[in-house]
């Protein structure tokens, strides 16, 4: 009788901490960053004053996330005089429980915080817009080793936006992208920072974090890459991007797909089934979805299905839930709010300017969407290709957007465009002064 009490006990035990592991949010867009959460038990309904407030913080300046890891939050955070600091809080509290600072002065375009870092059990990685690559140790909080992914490889001036890609482990691995002169992808020991190997520069200059999909039952990581930006050169030559699938365990390129166009890329690609992968970016280029066929000889090939301009993200990736996408499509030029597409490329509905969203992130959890606008409110939708469905709505971020030298006017008004985290029934929102924690879930 004792013994099957203890085995009933140790069940429960084992069962409640798999479920807390589960409901981490340790890198960009999530557990499988595809933006879905394991999340349970949402709150459906908010109250008159929305949901409860648990704790807030100030921040710097800019649009880097946070990450969420055993009650812990990581975050990148940044002041351009000085450089980026990783801060951790604890997600019940708020309190902050360290921080390590490191010196990367320097003002870019839409000035402060850029990338989402990623955090396993032993340490915490993230990439500074100038291209600083830290492993930082979680229980001494120094740093293990460190490395530029920019001027490591030849890169000069920076680009536009700086580096904005966030890094991600596979195996033994911490692959990102660089862009630089000499080199595209990537991949370190995670432990020993070793350089695993590398690709060649794979095209023009991109935001876009490298990300592991499955295609033909193998793990592949894709890569791309945007066109020309005649807005910034316009005397260079025209060429498209490149979208690129290479073997995560030695950067071998696979596959190219060379036809997209977009100048300004910064989503990842989308797994839409049957080997198809949706790319998607804004500057109204829009969508194009591209079918990765493996030979009889074992090799792949890439080619174009379909391109639409009625569907796309400048910032995010589309969320793909029971065969459809979720995107808000919001460029300098298109007001299309959140669409709704089919894997056909057929519009099924979107808000247009009612609601509005612009350039926030979604994430999937207990079949509800959990959406910034990108100004100040969160929502809570029920994704449907029927319609827009519209369940609670309510303010949790400040007015108030970022003056940006040259390009004031640019961006709307508040630009609270960071990808949100979602652990233990916690949501974790930043606007351009603090990052509040909000309870959605029992």
């Amino acid at each position: 009788m004792k013994t099957n009490c203890f085995v009933a006990i140790a069940t429960f035990f084992i069962l409640s901490f798999q479920t807390i592991i589960a409901q981490d949010w340790p890198q960009y867009f999530g557990p499988n960053r595809d933006s879905k959460s394991p999340q349970k038990a949402l709150l459906r309904t908010w109250g008159e004053k929305g949901p409860e407030v648990l704790w807030t913080v100030g921040v710097g300046i800019g649009y880097g996330g946070p990450v969420v890891k055993d009650g812990r939050v990581y975050f990148l955070d940044r002041n351009d005089e000085s450089g980026d600091v990783m801060r951790c809080f604890s997600l019940q509290t708020g309190e902050e429980l360290w921080k390590f600072g490191y010196a990367a002065p320097g003002v870019l375009p839409f000035p402060g915080s850029r990338s989402v870092p990623i955090v396993d059990d032993n340490h915490v990685y993230s990439c500074g817009p100038n291209g600083d690559l830290y492993c930082i140790d979680l229980k001494t909080h120094q740093p293990v080793w460190k490395h530029n992914v920019w001027t490591d490889f030849g890169g000069g001036k920076l680009p536009m936006w700086g580096i904005s890609q966030c890094p991600f482990i596979y195996d033994r691995l911490l692959i990102v992208a660089s862009q630089a002169p000499q080199a595209g992808v990537l991949a370190y020991d995670k432990n020993t920072g070793e350089l695993v190997w590398k690709t060649a520069n794979l095209g023009n200059e991109t935001y876009v974090s490298p990300k592991v999909l499955k295609i033909h039952g193998e793990d592949q990581v894709v890569m791309v890459t945007s066109s020309t930006n005649n807005f910034l050169n316009r005397n260079a030559p025209v060429t498209k991007g490149n979208v690129i699938g290479l073997d995560p365990q030695t950067g071998k390129t696979l596959w190219v797909y060379s036809g997209w166009e977009c100048h300004i890329s910064v989503p990842c690609p989308v797994a839409a089934g049957d080997n198809r992968l949706l790319i998607a970016g804004g500057y109204e280029r829009g969508a194009t979805m591209i079918q990765v066929n493996k030979k009889a000889d074992g090799s792949f090939e890439a080619s174009e299905l379909f391109t639409t301009t009625d569907f796309g993200d400048q910032t995010k990736t589309p969320l793909f839930h029971n065969g459809y996408f979720y995107a808000m499509y919001r460029t300098n030029q298109k007001r299309e709010g959140l669409v709704c597409m089919d894997t056909n490329g057929k519009i099924l509905w979107k808000t247009g300017r009612n609601p509005d969203f612009d350039r926030g992130s979604m994430i999937l959890a207990d079949g509800l969407l959990l959406a910034t606008d990108g100004l100040k409110s969160l929502y809570l939708i029920e994704p449907s290709p029927d319609s827009f469905k519209l369940i609670s709505k309510a303010d949790v971020l400040s007015e108030g957007g970022v003056n940006t030298e040259g390009m004031t006017s640019a961006g709307g008004s508040t630009q609270n465009w960071a990808p949100i985290a979602l652990a233990d029934g916690r949501l974790l929102v930043r606007d351009q002064s603090k990052m509040v924690c909000v309870k959605v879930a029992q």
